[in-house]
């Protein structure tokens, strides 16, 4: 699951937004109230910055939301040991994990995959794939092999036509409109989304924007039970 840090920071912005908005407080007045820079807010909400447990304290303070702080804190510190534990898996570059998914998907009969921001693997292009695992080398730090990986990503969607497997994919809206790459490449996405729905093995669902909690904020993969 590359994304998943940067998955979890963007869920845990989106609850923040949620609870300064269901509070009646503009972002502006609680960088007021918070000594912040305007721009700081929507870098948190919008997951471009991981807040705080002081940021995080100065949300439920002032949206009177202090009932909700144990479990936001909690959210911050298992983003910090994810984001860890990621590095420590990828060392040696994504490649290694890409050829594990492969070995994955080869084995099982069904998928069920879960993404709130961005194209699920199986699904993505090879422009949009490339986006994503630039993106995580960068953040992570890790070894330049975007092209490998890429390969591998790429490989396992042989198996949308191979054999008896069902592959049952799940994503928010927001995945729709999360930028990756150029206005081509995410155009080029788009179609490719199109073309799937035709697709008897795979069932293809989208969460629209306005649906209400509670919701899954990470994503996910499920290989067969």
């Amino acid at each position: 699951m590359t994304n998943s840090v940067p998955d979890a920071r963007e869920a845990l912005g989106a609850q923040l937004r949620e609870i300064r908005r269901r509070a009646g407080i503009s972002g502006r007045e609680l960088a007021r109230r918070s000594g912040w820079h305007e721009s700081k807010v929507s870098k948190i909400e919008y997951g471009r910055v991981k807040p705080s447990d002081a940021d995080v304290r100065a949300y439920c303070e002032s949206a009177g939301a202090n009932d909700q702080l144990p479990d936001l804190l909690a959210t911050v510190h298992n983003i910090d040991t994810a984001y860890m534990e990621y590095r420590r898996q990828h060392a040696a570059g994504l490649r290694q994990g890409q050829r594990k998914s492969v070995k994955l998907a080869e084995q099982s009969k069904q998928m069920r995959i879960y993404q709130p921001t961005i194209i699920p693997g199986i699904l993505q292009t090879a422009e949009y794939a490339e986006g994503v695992l630039t993106h995580s080398v960068a953040f992570y730090r890790l070894p330049d092999d975007v092209d490998e990986a890429v390969s591998r990503r790429i490989e396992r969607q042989q198996f949308r036509y191979k054999g008896d497997r069902r592959f049952h994919i799940l994503i928010a809206e927001q995945a729709l409109s999360t930028p990756v790459g150029s206005v081509q490449v995410m155009t080029g996405q788009l179609d490719r989304l199109l073309a799937v729905t035709g697709l008897p093995r795979v069932q293809l669902g989208i969460i629209p924007a306005d649906a209400e909690p509670p919701m899954q904020a990470t994503n996910f993969v499920l290989f067969d039970n």
